[in-house]
């Protein structure tokens, strides 16, 4: 298998204005000597090195543009939470009944250990007077 890199390359526009590579001319991996690829190597790690630096800079300046702006748009517009209404607990602890549960959420530790030694979700029910 013949392995070929682009050595030059000349920029050219395309019928729908997008700019397209041609590749100009090739050098074969197989054929060069050692040094000639760890030059190669060289160079391509450099030229990589430039390009992610300068992609880099250009992310992190509009990452900064696109957080100034939305600072300033939080800071303007202040929005409160919606205020939820208190939900009556439905389940007691009745070893301290000053512990109970909505029955939303994570189940308590208290709930939890009781569940798992056997006993049912409805024995801790809150009895309401209708």
């Amino acid at each position: 298998m013949l392995i070929m890199i682009a050595r030059a390359i000349t920029p050219v526009t395309n019928v729908r204005n997008r700019t397209i590579l041609i590749v100009t001319q090739y050098r074969q991996l197989n054929e060069m000597t050692v040094e000639q690829l760890w030059d190669l190597h060289q160079e391509v790690a450099a030229q990589l090195t430039r390009k992610v630096t300068l992609e880099k800079a250009k992310w992190e300046e509009r990452l900064r543009r696109v957080s100034s702006v939305s600072h300033l748009v939080s800071e303007d517009v202040k929005r409160e939470c919606r205020p939820y209404p208190k939900v009556p607990a439905k389940y007691r602890n009745p070893k301290n009944p000053e512990e109970t549960w909505a029955g939303r959420g994570k189940q308590p530790r208290w709930l939890a250990a009781q569940l798992r030694s056997g006993k049912q979700l409805d024995q801790f029910l809150i009895r309401r007077s209708s």
